[in-house]
């Protein structure tokens, strides 16, 4: 995983609804770029935010970070990486 991406794992909830908040007002582009890479659910995402106008989009996105880095760990321990695959076999 980027180790961005894992120091985002690190924060606590308060300090990850900050970040974003703050990558709101100042890098959307990097809060995109983000959400991309951890593949955090666009439409999800669009639902959430139309269906609470006035709650803190931070707040909201920083659950839907924490749920999908939950997700990528349960996927991880249901099938993890086979040591034995050939280089050649490898993506």
């Amino acid at each position: 995983m980027d180790e961005s991406l894992q120091k985002l794992e690190d924060l606590s909830f308060e300090q990850l609804s900050a970040f974003i908040n703050q990558l709101i007002d100042r890098d959307f582009s990097r809060l995109v770029q983000i959400l991309y890479r951890l593949d955090v659910s666009e439409a999800k995402l669009k639902t959430i935010l139309i269906e609470n106008p006035t709650g803190d989009a931070g707040e909201m996105i920083a659950h839907l970070i924490i749920e999908r880095i939950r997700q990528r760990e349960e996927i991880k321990q249901k099938f993890p990486k086979d040591p034995n695959i050939p280089e050649e076999d490898k993506w």
